[in-house]
């Protein structure tokens, strides 16, 4: 047990510092503070020493430089039972400081408030970090707490033990202590990163907060969790037990794809990470219907996302399927009623959901695969005409739509679509043939064949085989990436068969 004698007050929030204040005032702990907390604890009607008092040395640099001190950090620093340090400190009229109560200044905070650099760079704190990490060095002797809500575990530490810590609280204060001020550090790097859109530094710091911890990962023998770079994921969940790991699995791929079709109209069915039907008809009813329609068995056990809000009429519908998770911009009271009334159903409100243009991590042993995300809006530019035959304005915009869900399915992938509603997908295949051979079965097993059915393929159609075997099934125009040795062959052939062939600038592999 150390007994807390004095202990330094220097914080940015000063929210709940009253009772932690009244309680050391109980076991006679001295205050050293500075600046605005100097200010707002003498307003509390506490005793408090100003730092310039207590080092000899004014503040100075407009405040950059005060708690910079030696007698400050020799004090947090001082290892107790060692007789050279304690030497040291009585040559010097150096005191022992055996409690640092510091947050930082608001950096984050800033960064939402301003673009302004300068005002950025001054919200970058010095001082606090040093303090937290001499005091979290030296845990063994000196407490040290960076929020404002341990300030309850600390009132309750004193409480227990008359005045005093035991060294598993400062051990655990200390571990919290480090991860804060990383964190802190890692905020600051990236900001720096961003700014000169350096995506890929030499060194690439990860940060985030924990939002949940997980039942369990894809398998119950698997640990979890899910981070944010920020407290939230600006997902409201207002209904159904708690996620699991894949259902935010399958959450995130949902909504990657619903964000990239236009505003407030489109229903994605994900299973596995992957759409088994999407739809961008303008009624809700008939998206659902129309997405539903693609895949109808593979939706089951599956997670809606509508890219608009559920109404009654709809919510009707979903009540008649099983589903894991239904995501939407919203829902109707009636609407919610109705889906509420099946308990486990998760429910999950993504109006302040947006896709932001950030980098993508896959990690493996002590690996880490980065790259930016396949999010770029599709532009006409985009696409080359190559066969003779051309596309008529809503074959060209289906086209376009089939290609766009394409890159979301997994490689090897195929998109059949008709009337911007996907009829049969292929996904996750070694052989890009048995892509094209998934695909067109699901159309026909679910009966979606339709006139003016189109093809879009994640990536180039290496041999004539793929594009000749969707042809044979009925379909009239296909949209694949160029960059083949072949893609003459292909041209002719789709020429020969009088198909429409639209070349796309860009591959789509996702993996």
């Amino acid at each position: 047990m150390n007994k807390i004698k004095k202990a330094l007050i220097s914080v940015s929030d000063k929210s709940n510092l009253k009772d932690l204040l009244k309680i050391l005032t109980k076991y006679k702990v001295e205050f050293i503070s500075s600046g605005g907390t100097y200010k707002e604890i003498r307003k509390l009607k506490f005793k408090c020493l100003e730092v310039s008092e207590y080092t000899g040395s004014p503040e100075i640099l407009g405040g950059r430089v005060k708690t910079l001190h030696p007698k400050i950090h020799a004090g947090i620093l001082s290892k107790r039972e060692n007789k050279k340090h304690k030497n040291d400190l009585k040559n010097n009229n150096f005191h022992e400081i055996d409690l640092v109560i510091v947050n930082f200044y608001p950096f984050e905070k800033t960064l939402e408030k301003t673009n302004n650099h300068l005002k950025i760079i001054e919200n970058i704190d010095v001082g606090g970090p040093t303090m937290v990490r001499a005091a979290a060095k030296n845990y063994k002797d000196v407490t040290v707490i960076t929020s404002s809500n341990q300030y309850s575990g600390l009132i309750n530490e004193l409480q227990l033990n008359k005045g005093s810590t035991s060294l598993e609280f400062r051990e655990k204060m200390s571990l919290e202590a480090f991860s804060e001020t990383a964190y802190y550090d890692a905020v600051i790097s990236n900001y720096f990163n961003n700014i000169k859109d350096n995506k890929f530094p030499k060194k690439k710091i990860i940060y985030g907060n924990l939002v949940e911890s997980l039942r369990y990962g894809e398998n119950p023998h698997q640990q979890a969790a899910v981070y944010s770079k920020t407290n939230s994921l600006n997902l409201d969940q207002i209904h159904g037990k708690q996620l699991s790991y894949n259902n935010y699995n399958d959450i995130f791929s949902a909504l990657t794809i619903s964000k990239s079709l236009p505003s407030n109209t489109g229903t994605v069915i994900i299973k596995h990470a992957n759409p088994c039907g999407v739809s961008i008809h303008k009624n809700a009813l008939e998206s659902y219907k129309l997405a539903l329609a693609c895949d109808p068995i593979s939706a089951f056990g599956g997670i809606i996302s509508c890219n608009y809000k559920i109404n009654k009429t709809l919510a009707k519908e979903l009540k008649n399927i099983f589903l894991e998770v239904i995501i939407a911009n919203g829902f109707d009271r009636e609407a919610l009623n109705i889906l509420k009334n099946k308990k486990n159903l998760r429910l999950i409100d993504s109006s302040n959901f947006k896709i932001k243009d950030l980098v993508r991590f896959n990690s493996a042993n002590e690996a880490i695969l980065t790259q930016s995300e396949d999010i770029n809006k599709f532009n006409i530019k985009d696409f080359k005409i190559v066969s003779k035959k051309k596309p008529t304005k809503s074959q060209f915009k289906n086209l376009i739509f089939a290609f766009n869900i394409c890159r979301y399915v997994k490689s090897n992938a195929i998109v059949l679509a008709a009337n911007e509603a996907t009829v049969g997908i292929g996904s996750g295949q070694p052989s890009r043939l048995d892509s094209c051979q998934i695909a067109i079965d699901k159309m026909h097993k679910f009966e979606n064949f339709r006139e003016d059915v189109v093809a879009a393929s994640d990536a180039f159609f290496p041999f004539v085989d793929g594009i000749e075997k969707l042809i044979q099934a009925g379909v009239c125009a296909v949209i694949q990436p160029s960059g083949s040795i072949r893609d003459k062959e292909i041209i002719k052939f789709a020429n020969q068969t009088n198909t429409i062939l639209v070349f796309s600038k860009t591959r789509h592999f996702r993996h």
